[in-house]
C-alpha cells in the first residue's frame, strides 16, 4: 500500500465505503435464469437504476434475433431479455469496455434460489459468484473513478447483456460495436477462490446436425426405411474420433425416433466442440463436413448444419500481456497476489479479445462451485477486487493505455 499515489488511496477508500454485500445479497434474491424473461426484466431494471448514478446515457437494447433447433428439427426464435448498455465521455482521449451478465444458469424451478452463509463466511447463493458480486464490485469502482480527478480523462460503454450463459448470441454484436476503439476491457466472471484469474482461453463451437430419413415399417419393409437415429449415431461416433490434443469434441444428446414399430426418419445429434486455436477450428470444420458428406452418402439421408464457433479462441497476445503485467503490478502495490492460468471456459472474454482488445475477463469476485447449487462468494474479496479494478483502470486513464 506505500506504493500508492494519494489519488489511488482515495480510491480505495472510497470502494471500501461502497455497499457491495448489501448489493449481491438483494440480487441474488431476484431470479435471472437466462429464460425467466420476467425475471431478467426485473434484474435489468434493479441494475439500469443502480448504474444510473454513472454519468452518460443508458438504454436497454433489446437483443438481436436468436434461432434454436427444436428436438423435432424445427428451428424457431427465441426470446431473451433486453441488454443494458452505458455510455460514458465518449470523447474522451482514453476509452475503455467493462462488461458483464446480468443472466445466471438457475431457472425459476431450479430448486437453487434462496441465499446462505456457510460456517466460513462465504455467502452462498444462486449467481453470487457468477456473476451478481462482479457486477457489484464493478460499479463500485467506476464510482471510485467518477469521484476521481483522473476520472474526465476516461470514458468507457458498460456492457451487461441477458444471455451469456447460453452463449451471447442475442449480444455478441452489441459486445463488438462496443469493444471499438478500445485501449483495454475489464470482464467481471468471477475469480478462482484464491484468486487466480482465466488468462488465455479455448474457443467453444456449439452444433445441431439435423437428419432427415425415411419412415418404414419395422417389420414389413424396413428395407425401404432411413433410420435418421442409425445415421445420427455414426456421425456422433465419427466426429468423436476427430477429438485430439487442442481439440475436444463432445456428442452430448441425439433427439428423434417414434415407436418402437416404425423407422424413424428424423433426429438431432447436438454436438459441443472447444478448440484450443484456430488451427483446431479448422479441423474441426473439416471433419464436420467429411462426416455429414460420408453419412449422408452412406445412409441416404440428408444432414443439415445448425450452429457455428461463437467464442473464438482467445491466446495471451503481446497487448493482453502488458494487461495482465499492469493488474498484477497493481495486485503487488495492493498486497494481493496475482496469478492466471489456462482455462477451457469460455465467456464474452473470448468475443471482446476476437475484435482486437486486451481484457482480462475475470475480474468479478473470488468464489467458486459455480454453476451449482454450491456457488459461492467469499465478501471480503469484493472491496479487495473492487480496488484492484479501481486503480488498475486509474493507472490507464493516467497512461493512456495498458
Amino acid at each position: 500500500m506505500e506504493r500508492l499515489t494519494p489519488v489511488e488511496r482515495a480510491a480505495v477508500e472510497h470502494v471500501a465505503d461502497a455497499p457491495m454485500r448489501e448489493q449481491v445479497e438483494a440480487w441474488c434474491a431476484i431470479n435471472s435464469g437466462t429464460r425467466n424473461l420476467e425475471g431478467v426484466a426485473a434484474m435489468g431494471g434493479v441494475l439500469a437504476d443502480a448504474f444510473a448514478a454513472l454519468p452518460g446515457e443508458i438504454a436497454m437494447v433489446e437483443p438481436a434475433a436468436v434461432e434454436a433447433v427444436e428436438p423435432d428439427g424445427r428451428v424457431v426464435g427465441i426470446d431473451h431479455g433486453r441488454h443494458l448498455h452505458l455510455t460514458v465521455r465518449p470523447d474522451a482521449p482514453v476509452q475503455m469496455l467493462f462488461t458483464g451478465h446480468m443472466d445466471t444458469v438457475y431457472p425459476a424451478d431450479h430448486p437453487f434460489q434462496s441465499l446462505t452463509i456457510r460456517d466460513d463466511g462465504a455467502i452462498n447463493a444462486p449467481g453470487s459468484a457468477d456473476m451478481k458480486g462482479g457486477l457489484s464490485l464493478m460499479l463500485a469502482a467506476l464510482k471510485a473513478l467518477e469521484a476521481s480527478p483522473l476520472g474526465p480523462r476516461i470514458g468507457y460503454e458498460v456492457v451487461i447483456n441477458s444471455d451469456e450463459e447460453t452463449g451471447s448470441f442475442a449480444s455478441a454484436a452489441l459486445l463488438a460495436r462496443a469493444a471499438r476503439g478500445k485501449v483495454a476491457a475489464l470482464t467481471y466472471e468471477p475469480a478462482l477462490a484464491d484468486g487466480t484469474l482465466a488468462g488465455p482461453r479455448g474457443g467453444t463451437g456449439n452444433f445441431a446436425l439435423v437428419v432427415t430419413g425415411r419412415s418404414a415399417h419395422a417389420g414389413r419393409n424396413p428395407h425401404e426405411g432411413r433410420n435418421a437415429i442409425v445415421a445420427a449415431a455414426d456421425l456422433a461416433l465419427r466426429l468423436a474420433k476427430a477429438g485430439r490434443e487442442g481439440l475436444s469434441v463432445n456428442p452430448a444428446r441425439i433427439d428423434g425416433g417414434g415407436p418402437n414399430n416404425v423407422v424413424p426418419d428424423h433426429a438431432v445429434l447436438r454436438i459441443n466442440f472447444r478448440p484450443r486455436d484456430a488451427a483446431a477450428i479448422e479441423a474441426a470444420q473439416a471433419a464436420l463436413d467429411l462426416a455429414i458428406a460420408e453419412v449422408a452418402a452412406s445412409h441416404d439421408v440428408r444432414v443439415d448444419l445448425h450452429g457455428s464457433f461463437n467464442r473464438p479462441p482467445k491466446p495471451l497476445d503481446a497487448g493482453a500481456e502488458r494487461l495482465f503485467g499492469l493488474v498484477k503490478q497493481v495486485g503487488a502495490d495492493l498486497g494481493v497476489p496475482i496469478a492466471w492460468q489456462f482455462s477451457g471456459g469460455v465467456c464474452d472474454g473470448n468475443n471482446i479479445a476476437a475484435c482486437g482488445v486486451p481484457v482480462v475477463d475475470t475480474m468479478g469476485a473470488r468464489g467458486g462451485a459455480i454453476h451449482s447449487a454450491q456457488e459461492f462468494l467469499i465478501p471480503e474479496s469484493l472491496p479487495e477486487r473492487a480496488a484492484l479494478s479501481a486503480l488498475t483502470i486509474l493507472r490507464i486513464a493516467e497512461k493512456g493505455r495498458p
